[in-house]
């Protein structure tokens, strides 16, 4: 765990590379040392139908979704997002300075009762 989901408009794909903003934040996430490698997943999903603070077609949204598994205090949380933020608002700097984009994150737990997990990928990880 965590998953961190980007939700994001669709002209966000002319103005950015989603794919490379997935992979600047699976390394974030690596860098906090908060999160197992192998329990992290980014995946974005494009809404095609948006309508944005004043409905100017021009505007923009990324907003990234982190839901992990409790047992982590709040300073930890607040770290972790604020330098998996940090590296999102720096891969989209140039981004943000040319359009109107609006981003934003949000980290919560997910109640562990509620959860069940299983998970071969560690078995397959190859030695950094």
């Amino acid at each position: 765990m965590p998953h961190l989901i980007l939700d994001y408009s669709a002209n966000m794909e002319e103005r950015t590379d989603i794919a490379a903003l997935c992979d600047c934040i699976r390394l974030a996430a690596i860098e906090t040392g908060v999160f197992p490698k192998a329990g992290i997943r980014v995946r974005a999903l494009k809404a095609d139908h948006v309508s944005i603070a004043d409905g100017n077609l021009e505007n923009g949204y990324i907003d990234i979704s982190v839901r992990l598994r409790e047992g982590r205090d709040q300073e930890t949380r607040e770290k972790a997002t604020q330098h998996i933020f940090a590296a999102a608002e720096t891969f989209l700097k140039s981004a943000m300075n040319t359009y109107p984009i609006a981003l934003s994150m949000e980290m919560r737990n997910i109640d562990t009762s509620l959860s069940p997990k299983s998970n071969s990928i560690r078995n397959f990880m190859k030695e950094d």
